[in-house]
């Protein structure tokens, strides 16, 4: 029982490490500041501070497990291969990311260059996500 839960806590530990990797270097050289170079006129826009960095770490955390989880479940049922660690990932980005900067586009929270820059660095974030727990699968079935 334990081998079988061996690669899925990997794949946690090298998501948790990839993720808030991404996370942090998108938000600090991209995002913040193309918000405050694209909203000057808001005092303190794309602030850090605890309570921020509090709440981040909770997007974080629900993120990590949520996209491991699910790339786990997909490829178990449908088999792994780069292809469908592909189309996981695109999964999760859509339902995640995509309806986060659009909503936040439609409120006039986020420019049209900032939604671009967010959307394809946290596509290429949810991929290789997805190419980690394929790959600790893989790891898993030569265990087995």
């Amino acid at each position: 029982m334990m081998k079988t839960k061996k690669p899925f806590i990997l794949a946690l530990i090298l998501n948790f490490l990839w993720i808030n990797l991404s996370e942090i270097f998108r938000y600090f050289v991209f995002i913040m500041p193309m918000m405050r170079d694209a909203f000057p006129e808001i005092d303190n826009i794309a602030p850090m501070d605890l309570s921020i960095f509090m709440i981040w770490g909770v997007w974080d955390t629900i993120l990590i497990i949520f996209s491991t989880f699910f790339h786990w479940l997909f490829l178990n049922q449908f088999g792994t291969s780069y292809q469908r660690a592909l189309l996981s990932g695109f999964c999760v980005w859509m339902g995640v990311f995509v309806i986060l900067w659009l909503g936040l586009y439609n409120m006039n929270l986020a420019t049209p260059m900032i939604v671009f820059i967010a959307l394809s660095l946290s596509f290429f974030e949810m991929v290789i996500a997805a190419f980690i727990v394929n790959w600790c699968l893989l790891k898993k079935h030569k265990i087995a």
